[in-house]
């Protein structure tokens, strides 16, 4: 549903469409108009392609407190223990509420069957087979295309929000009432005025030079909330997963841990195995060992990528346990059977974010963040596996509970200005785009991956500083489009996971560096305000 005007007014206006947005807008879509932004098909998110579960008390062996105890321990001393009991108390009611909504859960002999995960004590992660993601993501979909409430707006990427301080309005509080937004389809930036905001727009993986996320993750909602004025919370732990196919025609394809489990190897370009070299487990090691050791071997050897090889086991036993992985290697001319699989490691998930209360309240008020963008003190310095989409679905809630409270009190709807381009033109050096896109991936990767150093990480800021002042340039010279806006808000949140990275003097969780290899003990989160870095 597209709409021709320039100037769109919504009671709610919720930016993104992955479990988290798609939640709040049906959580809310009783109340008034929603209006959901999806920068893609709406379908295109991180949650359609997630493929674990997710993880909920909901066996009558576990309990509130063993999840809450396996999180902290994931959490590495980080989390926030009120937030993740906040989380697990309402893990149940959020399970029922998607399987009300027709989530196709997997069944055992009548029961539910529930899963078990790295770090988590019990069986507790509810899945629909190998693609939970996808069934979340179509159910979810296809209950907010059925409510007339909702508006659903494809192929719109937001540009900026709006608050009362950016318009000027200083004696005000200082309240988000809408966003400028980028309608794609018609090249035209558009004004959307809401009394109520909510970011839902996912991580910042794209920021590194490979990554398992879909394109769409570009740190948008983490860029526009800290040019808003909001605070954020430990940039610097940032998930990478081990084994993700090198190929170039291939985009984030992720090859499983589970061959690694059946016996595959990890080699170097001659043959020889690297992981015993590392860690006494060798291959089975935890994943955030294997990603530092693999790294290890691609700087130290100046190589583009390792090998995973699986080919010493019978052909028909790799085939009937890795049927998707064998027809998809098979498409990029890699015979498991017989051949190794290159692999690097990828950027996976970004457990720091926007600073957020229990109510998913940002620093200005109407503003929310849930989901991916948001830190709400759940993970901690590493993500325990399944947490994630509960968090979305959780979080979700209580922002609707939230502005369902403050309903009435706010009122109030603006005719906010119109986007001013006036003053720019169509850009014909759509190269220097490009070639910053690339550069500052590629420096991210090197710099600021998973092993880091003080002395990286400073170089890594002198570059991001230099390609910052290019972008800016381009930004006021030339008309938005889509890259433009992701590349605008890449960059800040390069800058803000560096100076997290440099504010850290410790090794812990995700964060893994040189110069301060030990673990301190107190720890402490590291929380940038925008007023602090002028």
């Amino acid at each position: 549903m597209h709409s021709n005007k320039s100037q769109i007014q919504t009671d709610v206006l919720v930016i993104g469409s992955g479990a988290a947005g798609l939640s709040a807008a049906l959580r809310l879509s009783h109340l008034g108009k929603v209006t959901v932004l999806s920068k893609a098909e709406i379908t295109e998110g991180s949650t359609f392609y997630a493929q674990g579960g997710i993880a909920a008390v909901l066996h009558k062996n576990d309990s509130v407190d063993s999840h809450v105890a396996d999180t902290l321990i994931a959490g590495g001393g980080l989390c926030d223990e009120k937030a993740v009991r906040f989380t697990v108390e309402h893990s149940t009611d959020a399970i029922h509420w998607l399987i009300d909504r027709g989530v196709a859960f997997s069944k055992q002999d009548q029961e539910y069957h529930l899963t078990r995960e790295g770090g988590h004590s019990q069986r507790r992660i509810i899945h629909s087979d190998d693609a939970t993601g996808k069934a979340v993501s179509t159910t979810l979909v296809a209950a907010v295309k059925n409510e007339t409430s909702i508006e659903i707006l494809e192929h719109y990427i937001a540009v900026d929000l709006i608050t009362e301080h950016k318009l000027g309005n200083d004696d005000r509080e200082n309240r988000c009432i809408g966003a400028y937004v980028l309608n794609l389809a018609q090249d035209r930036v558009e004004t959307i005025s809401a009394r109520f905001v909510i970011l839902a727009t996912g991580g910042a993986s794209k920021v590194y030079l490979y990554t398992s996320n879909p394109d769409v993750a570009s740190g948008d909602g983490i860029a526009m909330a800290w040019r808003a004025g909001c605070s954020v919370t430990n940039l610097e732990f940032n998930q990478f997963h081990p084994t993700c196919l090198y190929h170039p025609e291939a985009r984030s394809f992720l090859i499983t841990e589970a061959l690694r489990g059946e016996g595959a190897l990890l080699r170097r370009p001659n043959g020889e195995r690297f992981m015993p070299d590392y860690d006494d487990r060798a291959e089975l090691a935890s994943r955030d060992i294997v990603a530092q050791a693999i790294d290890h071997e691609i700087k130290k050897l100046g190589i583009d990528c390792v090998y995973l090889d699986i080919s010493h086991k019978d052909p028909e036993f790799i085939k009937s346990h890795f049927p998707t992985i064998y027809k998809k290697l098979l498409n990029y001319g890699i015979d498991i059977t017989v051949d190794a699989i290159p692999v690097v490691p990828a950027a996976h998930y970004t457990c720091g974010g926007v600073t957020v209360d229990l109510n998913s309240q940002t620093d200005i008020a109407g503003l929310y963040a849930i989901g991916e963008v948001a830190y709400t003190g759940l993970h901690g310095a590493n993500r325990m596996a399944s947490n994630s989409l509960l968090e979305c679905l959780v979080f979700a809630q209580s922002a609707a509970n939230n502005i369902e409270q403050h309903w009435q009190a706010n009122q109030g709807q603006r005719i906010l200005p119109c986007w001013d381009e006036s003053q720019v033109t169509n850009s014909d050096e759509e190269v220097i785009l490009n070639h910053n896109w690339h550069e500052l991936r590629q420096l991210m990767w090197n710099y600021v991956g998973i092993v880091r150093s003080d002395k990286r990480l400073e170089r890594a800021l002198r570059r991001i500083e230099l390609l910052q002042q290019e972008i800016h340039d381009y930004y006021a010279n030339f008309k938005v489009s889509n890259d433009l806006i992701e590349l605008r808000n890449l960059v800040v949140v390069a800058e803000l996971i560096v100076r997290c990275a440099l504010e850290r003097k410790e090794s812990r969780g995700l964060h893994f560096t040189l110069d301060y290899p030990l673990v301190l003990d107190n720890a402490v989160e590291t929380v940038l305000k925008p007023n602090s870095l002028i």
